[in-house]
């Protein structure tokens, strides 16, 4: 993991990175204010409490019998959530797409192990925020708590849908709907976990990749 140390004795590359900071923290403050009016006191609260950080493709951010201590908003990247099921094989729950929160919401929010793995599927830019902290934020920010509200409920919504999806559409009609909502998954997650989040095997998937391409 790469934190980033303010204490930087070179100017030049100190202006840099408060300037990359910025710009990181600038994704942020730009998907809040599409949805709610931050004073500059609230803007201020939200960069002072997500922290920047940075890791790379295949790291664990958050382990399954642990609870999780974060809830990431995606800068850069992408991050999926994933368990093992009953014969050991990885299943994929969730491919996030920035910029986007994640984490696994329910033992994240309730503070109790998770039964889910969260990990970089590429090199990621991300901010993270303390559950502790972010219960601060939401006490602090009025704006902050409305778009809260808003965030969890668009997960409940895309949550249900996805349900349903898996439930009446067939693979090829997940694939299609993946491709047009969400190209950028197909050129940067490798096929088996875009497999594994349609609910099909990797030889399915290619199989429906060759007729669509004919």
């Amino acid at each position: 993991m790469a934190k980033f140390n303010e204490n930087i004795s070179n100017p030049f590359v100190a202006e840099q990175l408060v300037f990359y900071l910025c710009k990181m923290h600038n994704q942020l403050i730009q998907l809040i204010t599409q949805n709610a009016t931050l004073s500059d006191l609230e803007r201020d609260l939200c960069i002072g409490y997500f922290e920047p950080v940075m890791f790379p493709k295949n790291r664990i951010l958050e382990e399954e019998g642990k609870i999780p201590a974060y809830l990431y908003f995606v800068v850069s990247g992408f991050v999926r959530l994933f368990h093992y099921n009953e014969n050991g094989d990885e299943v994929t729950t969730h491919i996030n797409c920035p910029p986007g929160f994640i984490t696994s919401y329910d033992n994240f929010v309730n503070q109790k192990k998770s039964d889910e793995n969260l990990e970089c599927i590429t090199e990621c830019e991300l901010l993270r925020i303390k559950k502790a902290d972010l219960d601060l934020l939401v006490q602090q920010s009025s704006a902050f708590k409305d778009f809260s509200i808003l965030v969890f409920q668009r997960s409940l919504s895309y949550n249900e849908k996805r349900s349903k999806e898996l439930a009446t559409l067939t693979a090829e009609k997940r694939y299609l709907k993946l491709m047009e909502e969400y190209p950028e998954v197909l050129h940067n997650v490798p096929m088996q976990y875009i497999a594994s989040f349609l609910g099909m095997n990797p030889k399915s998937l290619s199989r429906i990749r060759k007729q669509i391409i004919k």
